[in-house]
């Protein structure tokens, strides 16, 4: 018999959090759904992890091992995680268990009452910098005010999906995957549980700056052509600019017979103009570059090894 419920958690570097995160997770999984697995999806660790993970396997069936071929980063371990994943209900989480596991009894009770996709929604983050608390809600925000997805704020990737509102992210192999904003996307019945954040069990952030950074960016270039619009803007404002200061030294020659002082300031335009012809090459660049990844149509992940639980 397939399982009622899977849990699907991406791991990387994650060796000492492991036993634990299995110890808080049996019980409350157990108390969630009759038949349960859980998905771990090894990206490249290189620490003891796998080896963590195979004992657990070894010690209990309901547990699935994927390992990935290499590290190829949290969207796609999520992604390889949710495609073998053989539950009605599939649950997302991180292994740092700064997502309480108990939260997951009231994402099953919604999706019993007919909810496709219950998300949890950050009340409160324990032990994390006001730069990260600022930069995290001001991301949600601006994307929200540049795309036509309505993402709900204060989110990650900690939600329950239903099987058909899996079935239709399985549809979607875009590779520059920001996940919460595509079931966002997707529509069907949603709705949030809000929880507080606790402080990580063990070990140091996978996310630092620059991978937020960069995450950020694929996330607004996935769901918003608004940076487009902006360069092609940018570039008919400094053609107007330009016009019009040709048009005042042109006017200056012949009504005066002098050409228009300020050589200085000239320059200074030219040197604008040219960074933001730069900017807008890179705007597009950007775009470009995405289109060339997809249309190269690699598989979205490699996996090594596959260890599926036996469900009975």
């Amino acid at each position: 018999m397939t399982p009622e419920l899977s849990v699907v958690v991406p791991v990387f570097n994650e060796e000492a959090v492991l036993p634990e995160l299995y110890r808080q997770l049996v019980p409350v999984l157990d108390e969630a759904a009759a038949r349960w697995e859980l998905v771990l999806v090894n990206d490249g660790s290189r620490d003891g992890s796998l080896a963590i993970m195979q004992s657990l396997r070894d010690e209990d069936e309901r547990v699935t091992l994927i390992n990935l071929s290499r590290n190829f980063g949290h969207q796609l371990a999520i992604t390889a995680g949710m495609e073998h994943a053989l539950g009605d209900a599939v649950v997302v989480m991180d292994a740092d268990l700064q997502d309480p596991p108990e939260v997951i009894l009231e994402m099953v009770a919604r999706w019993r009452e007919g909810f496709d996709v219950v998300y949890g929604v950050r009340s409160e983050r324990e032990a994390e910098t006001l730069f990260k608390r600022f930069t995290a809600a001001a991301f949600y925000r601006v994307l929200n005010a540049l795309t036509p997805v309505q993402i709900p704020l204060d989110t990650g990737d900690f939600r329950l999906m239903s099987r058909r509102a899996l079935d239709a992210l399985s549809r979607m192999p875009e590779r520059a995957r920001f996940v919460r904003g595509m079931v966002a996307w997707l529509g069907f019945r949603q709705t949030g549980i809000t929880f507080k954040r606790r402080a990580r069990f063990a070990g140091r952030t996978k996310y630092p700056v620059s991978k937020m950074v960069g995450f950020a960016a694929d996330s607004l270039i996935s769901f918003s052509t608004v940076p487009l619009r902006i360069a092609s803007t940018l570039g008919f404002v400094m053609s107007v600019g330009a016009l019009g200061y040709f048009g005042y030294a042109a006017s200056m020659k012949i009504m005066y017979g002098h050409t228009a002082p300020g050589w200085a300031s000239l320059i200074a335009v030219i040197v604008l103009l040219g960074s933001a012809q730069l900017l807008c090459l890179g705007i597009i660049g950007e775009y470009v570059g995405r289109i060339y990844e997809e249309v190269k149509a690699r598989p979205l992940f490699v996996v090594e090894r596959l260890e599926q639980g036996a469900h009975e």
